[in-house]
């Protein structure tokens, strides 16, 4: 059984081209009641969406809270765990000397989480997890609500 103390969060990104038409989904999870959010955008970047997904679903919680967010993209989540703390000691640059990509979108996510206590799960992607599929679902809903 989950602790009810707990926020989940389930957050997608989808891409039709990418770059190209992408959208973003989450689904957040607390004491048994469940909030969707999707939203699209014109011309993105797959990863750009799914780094959309996490912001949205934090952006909604009012108070400090205890979250696990459980995402399917690697990039989201060793980002934020791991490679985040050498692009900032080296002032958004990656080890390579190059601009961090996306580098708007980590610095926002950067802020956000630092106002909770967040723990990063990565979860295998279209693998049959009920509620990452819902969130892929949004984000493909994302998507379409472009057209």
């Amino acid at each position: 059984m989950a602790d009810d103390s707990i926020v989940e969060i389930y957050p997608d990104g989808a891409c039709k081209g990418n770059p190209g038409p992408g959208g973003w989904g989450v689904l957040l999870r607390y004491k048994g009641q469940e909030k969707e959010m999707f939203g699209g955008e014109p011309n993105t970047t797959n990863n750009r969406m799914e780094l959309t997904a996490v912001i949205r679903g934090l952006e909604t919680l009012k108070r400090p809270c205890r979250i696990v967010v459980h995402t399917d993209s690697q990039y989201v989540q060793k980002g934020i765990s791991e490679w985040i703390h050498g692009w900032k000691k080296r002032g958004w640059v990656t080890s390579n000397k190059e601009p961090v990509k996306n580098a708007d979108l980590w610095q926002q996510l950067d802020e956000l989480r630092n106002r909770h206590q967040v723990d990063w799960r990565w979860v295998k992607g279209h693998a049959g997890h009920e509620f990452n599929e819902r969130a892929d679902q949004l984000a493909n809903a994302g998507v379409a609500s472009l057209r």
